[in-house]
């Protein structure tokens, strides 16, 4: 299959909507490119020669690459995608986490907790592994997902196809490592300040019909979370990272090709202090063996001990053929996510009159099927269905105080068991036509019909239709839109039974608690990109959406527990810009975002705000907690001795911040939201010196590495504890200066 080639490196993306042409634009870069995705992959060049053996393995492996990647073009979309050589320029390579490499699409927007925000949404995140699609988890911070598993990928933002359902801020697809294409094994050490270590192991190789990748590692560091002053380290940030995942592929046939892919991943962090707060509540009264009775002195809020353990294991079991006029994969799918908080007993109570271990556990199933039948030359269709069955399952045990008649604190702790679980599904299924009316000219129209049978019961049939026009060498326009339904996360809706807590120190404020609902959408997208010269290329895209009972989420508490409530009405808006050139050793790249996203009555889980900002909302558009109005980002690399067999690559990336959302203080009472946090900018290097064929090495391979994150220090913030739906302040990561070295196997 040839590949047309655009650019060449790095991509400045300033993208609204989201535009892709119905040719391939690819780029093997450094940093990130757009690039239309209604075909394949790129080919893999081998550096050796190839038995005929291994040649037909190596084409056969390549072809259904390929085939399964058509089978999700993104037609009408903005794509970004990420090769392993720009993986490996980004600051931190595969040792960095993926979050960090996704700052550098234009539209994402950095959050705490490993969190990003796509276009003005909260999370609504959709990863597929090689295009099956995963189930959502507990998890709030730390990556499942390990950056050195993908030998690479792509963002798609926009009007989306309609295979694409559920989760449609954005759609992350990892294309994984393989066998044939990463064949060999590397062993690698990184670390650096604030203790941090993370040895990594990977291997990848084929047998016959069969081959196989697997990789693992294990973190240990003192940032685990964002701290929560603006000091070099934090107080009580201890973490601890364990992941596994691989695969392994049999092709029975040149048509038909079998893979299982299976991850492993275990965390647990210590909760940051912060230091210098007053206990709200008076010091509680403790029984010993129901015996001894004993006055507990308040601890200082810098010692208390909270800590949390997230746990994600999931399987992928996939069956694929490739026809020359029909292609098809078949998955089943299987995800246990699962969160533990256990609190500082004393501490907590003191502080927050509540003391709460809590667990939370989503078990899902599922199957996605996707169908693609290349018709004629002008009209190929595409069908597919998905169906997941879930169970969640929400234990706490609290403890708190009783109050008396006249609403004071009796100083005799008293335990609150709370537990619900619920099993609930989703389903949804899709058609459309890819529609080549001309040869510049491109219709994508389709259709989703989804369903959501859980906390929520809700349906909704959402056309799509996008057009992609190429009037002259070197321009694309594109202009799409789409429905959109959202189901409410299943874990993150709220199911505390408040009557427990009445007459408590954990009492709400009131008790309105309306369920969470779907949100429905209208999108709409428009952009266009040019290729100037040989070398460079711009574009700028624009997106609008209008929502009905628009989905948030929060912390309310302090496990770290995002719960999910609605706004009546919303709409976010938003354009992005970006350029990128490459030439010789050269490769730069930038991307600038303006967004505004906006929502109106809270109509959901309203036990969870004060009332004072129920009413404002009520009657106010505010902004979205995570709004940000100006988001940017930049790179550049060069490479040095490129022709040699001691290449040194140097990069450096920027990431810019207009400040995320906080309340505003007035003469007459907060506005919620009214305000953002400072602004800031940070950046980041990166120099990877390659040695190939060391003697004393047994000839093979080394490479060493020095990376500088934050490399001006720069003390900035990113939540200052207010907001709605905001737990505590947090810090950005101050200076850090990390190395590491990889051996070949």
């Amino acid at each position: 299959m040839a590949v047309k080639r655009w650019g060449g490196g790095v991509y400045v993306a300033l993208v609204v909507g989201g535009m892709l042409p119905p040719t391939i634009w690819a780029q093997e870069s450094r940093q990130p490119v757009q690039r239309d995705a209604n075909n394949a992959a790129e080919g893999q060049e081998e550096a050796h020669p190839l038995s005929a053996q291994e040649e037909h393995i190596h084409v056969t492996a390549r072809r259904l690459d390929q085939a399964r990647q058509a089978l999700q073009p993104a037609i009408g979309a903005t794509q970004t995608s990420f090769s392993r050589k720009a993986i490996e320029a980004n600051p931190g390579g595969d040792n960095a986490a993926l979050n960090s490499i996704l700052l550098q699409a234009p539209g994402v927007t950095q959050d705490s907790y490993g969190q990003i925000h796509i276009r003005g949404d909260h999370n609504n995140v959709q990863f597929r592994l090689d295009g099956v699609a995963l189930p959502e988890g507990v998890n709030v911070f730390g990556q499942a997902l390990m950056t050195r598993f993908a030998h690479s990928m792509s963002l798609t933002t926009g009007v989306l196809p309609a295979e694409y359902g559920f989760r449609q801020a954005g759609v992350i697809d990892i294309q994984t490592k393989n066998g044939v294409s990463d064949e060999g094994g590397m062993l690698s050490g990184y670390g650096g300040v604030r203790d941090y270590v993370q040895p990594s192991l990977q291997y990848g190789g084929h047998w016959g019909q069969w081959d196989g990748f697997i990789t693992a590692d294990m973190i240990h560091d003192r940032v685990g979370i964002e701290n929560t002053i603006p000091s070099y380290n934090a107080i009580h940030d201890l973490s601890r990272q364990h992941h596994i995942l691989g695969h392994v592929r049999y092709t029975l046939r040149p048509e038909t090709r079998f893979s299982f892919t299976a991850g492993i991943s275990n965390a647990w962090y210590q909760l940051p202090n912060n230091p210098g707060q007053q206990h709200q509540f008076a010091t509680p009264l403790f029984k010993a063996d129901n015996a001894l009775s004993m006055q507990a002195n308040a601890p200082d809020s810098s010692h208390l001990d909270e800590h949390q353990q997230q746990i994600t294991d999931f399987a992928i079991l996939s069956w694929q053929e490739e026809h020359e006029t029909v292609s098809a994969q078949t998955s089943a799918i299987l995800r246990y996510s699962s969160m533990r908080y256990s609190p500082d007993w004393v501490g907590d109570l003191v502080y927050n009159g509540i003391a709460q271990q809590a667990a939370r556990s989503v078990f899902s199933s599922g199957v996605q099927s996707d169908v693609t039948w290349r018709l004629n030359h002008a009209h190929t269709l595409r069908g597919g269905v998905q169906a997941y069955g879930e169970r969640v399952v929400s234990k706490s045990n609290a403890s708190v105080y009783p109050l008396a008649e006249d609403g004071s604190i009796i100083p005799q702790p008293m335990n609150v068991h709370d537990s619900s679980g619920k099993t609930g599904a989703l389903y949804g299924a899709y058609i459309q036509d890819e529609w080549k009316i001309t040869r510049k000219l491109t219709l994508n129209l389709g259709a989703r019909f989804d369903g959501v049978e859980e906390y929520v019961h809700a349906h909704q049939f959402s056309p799509r239709i996008s057009l992609v026009w190429t009037p002259w060498r070197g321009g694309r326009f594109h202009v799409g839109c789409a429905r959109y339904l959202t189901p409410p996360p299943f874990e993150t809706i709220g199911t505390t039974s408040l009557s427990r807590f009445a007459n408590t120190s954990a009492a709400p404020a009131h008790y309105q608690n309306d369920r969470v609902k779907a949100e429905r959408d209208n999108y709409y997208d428009i952009g266009f990109i040019q290729r100037l010269t040989p070398h460079w290329s711009i574009g700028v895209d624009a997106y609008w959406k209008d929502a009905k009972n628009l989905l948030d989420e929060g912390q309310f508490g302090a496990p770290v527990i995002l719960t999910a409530y609605n706004y009546r009405r919303g709409h976010v808006r938003g354009v992005e810009f970006t350029t990128d050139y490459e030439a010789g050793p050269w490769s730069l790249y930038g991307n600038v975002a303006l967004s505004r996203a906006m929502g109106k009555d809270i109509n959901s889980a309203q036990w969870n705000f004060d009332e004072d900002d129920l009413q404002y909302m009520r009657h106010h558009w505010v902004h979205l907690d995570h709004d940000q109005r100006v988001t940017a980002s930049a790179g550049a690399a060069y490479t040095a001795f490129r022709k040699t067999n001691h290449p040194l690559h140097l990069s450096g990336t920027m990431v810019y911040g207009s400040g995320l959302r906080q309340d505003k203080e007035t003469a007459t009472g907060d506005i919620p939201n009214g305000a953002h946090v400072p602004r800031y900018v940070t950046f980041n290097l990166a120099l990877v010196q390659h040695i190939c064929h060391v003697p004393a090495l047994g000839g093979h391979n080394m490479q060493l590495r020095l990376d500088v994150i934050n490399l001006f220090d720069k003390h900035y913030m990113l939540r200052d504890g207010s907001g709605i739906g905001v737990g505590a302040p947090q810090y950005g990561l101050r200076r850090s200066v990390m190395g590491g070295v990889s051996f070949s196997l």
